[in-house]
């Protein structure tokens, strides 16, 4: 079976469509996304970017690393990334293609020590080896190649450098039917209600169903020349943390 590509939003055709119709969506969305985020799930999505943030708090613990969040959105992740940096750290770059995501993200950065970058999660605007830490919190399903991510992730990690990508997936059973349920037929109606637009709520579970299973991620990520890949499940497998190193 061929690797999933990448995100592919209704009526696109290629990875610059589907780029540019993610783009647009998330920009749509910018206004009302921390709540809807909150309300949808329920407040757990805050215990997930802390429970990731404490997985990295050695590499975040020590002044000098330079860390990455990209498709950092509004920024909710790289607040949890700072909890655990010292006072004298250099500060955490949060990067994010969505203008609009990045200005709601930005307001938050104001008072603490990071800075909001705009770019492309393929074309990154960093030297080779430069990046001690990447993390990404469900934002990288939305990418339009997995693997040319992947492959971006491992051009600015040092050797020794370490990624963790935050993001849902399919859990089986009992579980994965009551929250398939709920995936797909109570959060897109209350998200375009509260929201006042159908697409990106739709959109939402169809990229869960349409992104790499844990065992696809993991030989991506070993494809992309990563060691140590692991994936730990959240809530019963609702999402999960992948995490590789450069060697």
């Amino acid at each position: 079976m061929m690797p999933t590509q990448g995100a592919q939003p209704a009526g696109t055709s290629d990875p610059q469509s589907a780029a540019r119709a993610v783009r647009d969506m998330f920009d749509s969305i910018a206004p009302r996304y921390d709540l809807l985020n909150h309300v949808l799930s329920m407040n757990i999505d805050r215990l997930w970017w802390w429970r990731t943030a404490r997985k990295f708090q050695n590499i975040l613990a020590r002044p000098e690393t330079t860390i990455l969040d990209i498709c950092c959105g509004t920024g909710d992740m790289t607040m949890a990334l700072l909890r655990h940096r010292p006072a004298n750290a250099k500060p955490v770059l949060a990067a994010d293609f969505s203008h609009q995501m990045l200005i709601r993200g930005n307001s938050k950065f104001l008072r603490h020590n990071a800075v909001a970058v705009e770019a492309d999660a393929l074309q990154l605007p960093l030297a080779s080896s430069s990046i001690d830490l990447v993390t990404s919190a469900f934002g990288f399903r939305n990418l339009s190649n997995y693997l040319a991510g992947l492959t971006e992730f491992y051009r600015v990690l040092r050797p020794g450098g370490e990624f963790g990508i935050l993001d849902f997936s399919e859990p089986s059973g009992i579980t994965g039917k009551l929250y398939a349920f709920y995936f797909r037929r109570v959060l897109p109606a209350i998200g375009s209600r509260i929201s006042g637009t159908t697409g990106p709520y739709a959109y939402l579970p169809a990229s869960v169903h349409h992104f790499p299973p844990p065992a696809e991620m993991l030989d991506q990520m070993r494809s992309a020349g990563f060691v140590d890949v692991s994936w730990q499940p959240y809530s019963f497998g609702i999402a999960g943390l992948y995490r590789g190193v450069k060697p």
